[in-house]
């Protein structure tokens, strides 16, 4: 399924409210995958015995990747407690970036700008080696990319304790929100005040660690000049 292809939610996907802020059509696609390029946690839901779970997790994404629709691969700790429930069911992954504070005159029309991905599927455990190898590259760079290339492999003993699981991209809707205030006519009459507070992702000065003696490598220094210009981007 290439980026051109559009999203095709499923009734599981598909908002019940709100449509017009869903991304269906053309370019759909490649608009959730810039999101989840973009954002560095998502969140997994999972039922856990009789209760659900909802955990921050880093993730990566393979648009090529080997389930239907591309692949999201979530990382986790081996000893994870709902790691076991996890594998071989059906889990929902969410993504979202907040782009302002909407405040309107009336609590009720009060929101957020916002952008938010919704991925369901059959999660499986990633167990065969090229895969897992890949799959750990892409999530180191998907914190900064090009950094898995300038580190060394990991030990047996790592690998031992990382789990992976990969999600099907197929299920999936995106959602946003963008603009001002909707107020009622009457409440606009009024005089009341209402506005947007844009937010945006700050990135500081690099801090090296402590003993560090080399210089900052060059892929962090990139990484946040992309930083820097995609807030830029945004703030104007």
């Amino acid at each position: 399924m290439t980026t051109d292809a559009p999203l095709s939610p499923t009734p599981r996907t598909t908002a019940t409210r709100s449509r017009h802020r869903m991304h269906g059509g053309p370019g759909g696609r490649a608009a959730l995958l810039q999101l989840l390029t973009e954002a560095p946690v998502a969140h997994l839901g999972v039922v856990v015995g009789d209760h659900p779970v909802v955990l921050p997790v880093a993730f990566a994404v393979d648009p090529e990747g080997p389930d239907e629709g591309g692949t999201l691969y979530v990382h986790a700790s081996a000893a994870a407690g709902w790691l076991g429930a996890a594998a071989g069911a059906t889990v929902c992954v969410t993504v979202t970036e907040v782009d302002g504070l909407v405040l309107a005159r009336s609590g009720f029309h009060h929101s957020m700008n916002y952008r938010c991905a919704v991925v369901i599927g059959r999660a499986r455990a990633v167990t065969e080696g090229r895969e897992r190898a890949h799959a750990l590259d892409l999530t180191v760079d998907h914190v900064v990319p090009g950094r898995a290339a300038t580190l060394r492999a990991p030990t047996r003993r790592e690998l031992a304790a990382t789990a992976l699981l990969a999600v099907p991209l197929a299920e999936a809707s995106l959602k946003t929100r963008a603009g001002g205030p909707v107020d009622e006519p009457e409440d606009v009459a009024a005089g009341g005040w209402a506005g947007t507070v844009p937010l945006h992702r700050m990135v500081g000065e690099v801090e090296a660690a402590t003993d560090a003696v080399a210089p900052v490598p060059d892929d962090v220094v990139a990484h946040v000049e992309r930083l820097r210009a995609r807030a830029g981007e945004r703030a104007g």
